[in-house]
């Protein structure tokens, strides 16, 4: 590849009920500005409502799928390595792919893939701070997912959001709880706010309580220990926490029309936070949205991709909520591509792989054999990384690397 001018690709999902694209015309005509050449595969936008002529008037080339994987430099997917992806083992080694691979729930399959040779980032990966933002798809994701997951629940409840005052009577506002307070939920507070409902909301890291309250909310009180992690996540906490947590929570849920969770810790199982006997102490008529259930959901009795109801509670278990919205779902994810490509891709065109990047360093899994993720190794039971040695100067190199001394 040396030398070379980067070829960057973009194919079809193959996840099953995957509709985003991980370029939209408008990300293409971005790269193309930077003089990078861009390819996709025919009919890769259809399902997110952008035609195989947008991408051509934003000076992609359209192709064959089997011609975009064999030719890419760099393959940017949404959901790489999906069970029914197969195809890309047909990526020559040596190649890059840029995506979601969810490296920290099955570490053992990374470690397999390392071994396909190919540097693979995850985007999921991509460190919170401050430069970062613009590159952020969790984040961008979780906005959607928290504002769709409100009008899930109000589409299910069988009364209305707002209070309403008529010659007929005074109907009360609906009572929203939403239980983490993250990018999707704070989203999800806004838009319950939004449409009439009176909100609370809980978390275990107490310093969201001004952003909370900010859109509205109520912030629920419980004494238990903060639990804050690295990185502006939550941390997982132990048993016991989430014991003492569901008895205060109970009550709390008796009184609410709409639940909403969202609680998640990267690389883990979700965490219960409802049971089934919080569940039966729920009003008829009432609804949980689970935001957690791809990930075994904070709900005990959450089935993902289904509905269910258990005495007269209504529990969702969405599955991939940003998919349904398709469009500016794959805008945003676009735009998040691009400004990580900035990182990886010179102005010259040629890839570029600087450890001293921590934007990169982050989000690197693997190149050339070798898990290089320091949170993937150590769940994998690998030893810590070390970067192998400079090449002496008569050996050719087959990849510009920058920060290696």
């Amino acid at each position: 590849m040396g030398g070379a001018t980067v070829q960057i690709g973009t194919t079809t999902e193959t996840d099953s009920g995957e509709r985003r694209v991980a370029l939209t015309p408008a990300a293409v005509a971005k790269l193309t500005k930077r003089k990078h050449t861009v390819a996709v595969q025919a009919g890769c936008g259809e399902a997110a409502g952008f035609s195989d002529a947008d991408y051509a008037d934003a000076g992609a080339t359209v192709t064959t799928r089997d011609e975009v994987i064999a030719n890419a430099n760099v393959l940017v997917q949404v959901r790489a390595f999906a069970a029914s992806g197969g195809d890309l083992s047909s990526l020559p080694q040596g190649r890059t792919v840029v995506a979601m691979t969810d490296p920290l729930s099955d570490p053992a399959a990374t470690v397999e893939l390392a071994k396909k040779g190919w540097t693979i980032f995850s985007l999921e990966l991509v460190p919170r701070i401050t430069r970062a933002q613009s590159m952020d798809v969790l984040s961008s994701m979780a906005s959607l997912a928290g504002y769709k997951a409100v009008l899930l629940g109000a589409a299910t409840l069988p009364k209305q959001f707002p209070m309403a005052m008529t010659a007929a009577g005074t109907i009360k506002p609906a009572r929203v709880f939403v239980i983490g307070a993250g990018v999707a939920g704070l989203q999800a507070i806004a838009t319950a706010k939004r449409l009439g409902a009176v909100v609370r909301a809980y978390d275990v890291r107490p310093a969201v309580r001004e952003q909370v309250e900010s859109l509205g909310g109520k912030f629920v009180e419980m004494e238990l220990e903060a639990g804050e992690g690295s990185g502006g996540y939550a941390r997982e906490m132990d048993e016991e926490f989430y014991r003492k947590q569901r008895e205060l929570m109970t009550e709390v849920l008796a009184e609410t029309d709409v639940a909403i969770t969202t609680a998640a810790v990267p690389g883990k199982r979700a965490p219960t936070l409802i049971t089934a006997e919080m569940v039966r102490a729920m009003a008829s008529g009432s609804v949980i949205v689970d935001l957690a259930a791809e990930r075994g959901g904070n709900c005990e009795l959450t089935q993902v991709g289904a509905t269910v109801e258990v005495g007269g509670v209504t529990i969702l278990g969405p599955d991939n909520i940003p998919s349904t919205l398709a469009r500016d779902a794959s805008q945003l994810f676009a735009n998040n591509v691009v400004a990580f490509l900035g990182e990886i891709v010179g102005a010259d065109g040629e890839l570029q792989i600087d450890r001293d990047n921590e934007v990169v360093a982050g989000s690197l899994v693997c190149r050339d054999g070798e898990v290089e993720q320091a949170l993937v190794r150590e769940l994998a039971g690998l030893k810590p990384f070390e970067p192998p040695p400079e090449p002496s100067s008569d050996v050719p190199r087959t990849m510009k690397l920058v920060g290696d001394d």
